[in-house]
């Protein structure tokens, strides 16, 4: 073996260590990520965000529980709107059939709920969310001490009702109906709300409504309760409509109403369960 060899091969010995670290230094960095690759983004699967205005055509008596359930809606869901239209469930069902442009109907019965299914202006099949049932409401203080549904009837009482084509007006008939009891009111008011402000305004003595709407009213007026009541709760129901504009934004309010948190809004409000 000549010198020159001999000091070749030393320098590599010597240089063997560093060589070594270096390429498994080399073979780490062929397995790590190049610095410029993208990472999956873990939001991908997440829902999507939610926007739009929604539109809910509802019965009158849920106007105080659903205003308050819109903006808490909102409040979850910044750059949605919850716009209410209130009113009698009969003529609610008439503008939709009708094309009132609408996301969500939650009627005061199945019967008037059936007015827009029997059009097959619904999306799926409606689910009950709540109940409510009847209470007479009277004057503070219950000046003509009304005590049942007969005490109606005495001379002189001025009594209002709900029309007979909406929720709260054919549950009353039905009230009493079943309590043999015949009378004749001194007007039939378009919902719920309006023969409440009969006796609000003591432009009435005494009116038949549902519990949930005494409840609301507070002191204004003072709430009798009667047993034929029983016979005539109501069911509501709720449904996605058809031609709605943001249906995944209504179809999570529906979902919000029928939470335990919307369960609790409208148990506090007087409501039955489903």
């Amino acid at each position: 073996m000549t010198p020159s060899v001999r000091r070749t091969r030393r320098m590599l010995q010597v240089a063997g260590a560093p060589v070594a670290a270096l390429l498994a230094l080399s073979a780490c960095s062929t397995t790590a990520e190049p610095s410029g690759t993208a990472k999956p983004d873990k939001s991908s699967s997440a829902s999507p965000k939610l926007s739009g205005d929604v539109t809910v055509f509802a019965a009158a008596s849920l106007k105080e529980s659903f205003t308050a359930l819109g903006k808490e809606f909102e409040k979850e869901h910044p750059g949605t709107k919850v716009n209410f239209n209130f009113g009698g469930s009969d003529t609610l069902a008439a503008s939709i059939t009708s094309g009132a442009p609408a996301d969500v109907f939650a009627a005061a019965s199945p019967k008037t709920m059936a007015i827009v299914t029997d059009k097959k202006d619904a999306e799926g099949a409606p689910a009950t969310f709540v109940r409510n049932q009847l209470e007479i409401a009277t004057l503070p203080g219950n000046p003509d001490k009304v005590a049942s549904l007969k005490d109606l009837t005495k001379s002189g009482l001025k009594v209002v009702l709900c029309d007979k084509t909406v929720p709260c007006g054919a549950a009353a008939q039905k009230a009493l109906d079943a309590a043999g009891i015949k009378l004749t009111p001194a007007s039939y008011e378009e919902d719920v709300k309006s023969a409440l402000n009969k006796v609000v305004l003591k432009e009435a003595d005494a009116a038949v409504v549902y519990k949930t709407d005494v409840k609301a009213a507070g002191g204004k007026v003072e709430g009798v309760e009667f047993p034929e009541s029983a016979k005539a709760v109501n069911d509501y129901p709720i449904a996605l409509l058809k031609n709605a504009q943001h249906p995944e934004t209504a179809k999570a309010f529906i979902a919000l109403v029928q939470s335990p948190q919307g369960q609790q809004v409208l148990s506090d409000a007087g409501f039955l369960k489903p």
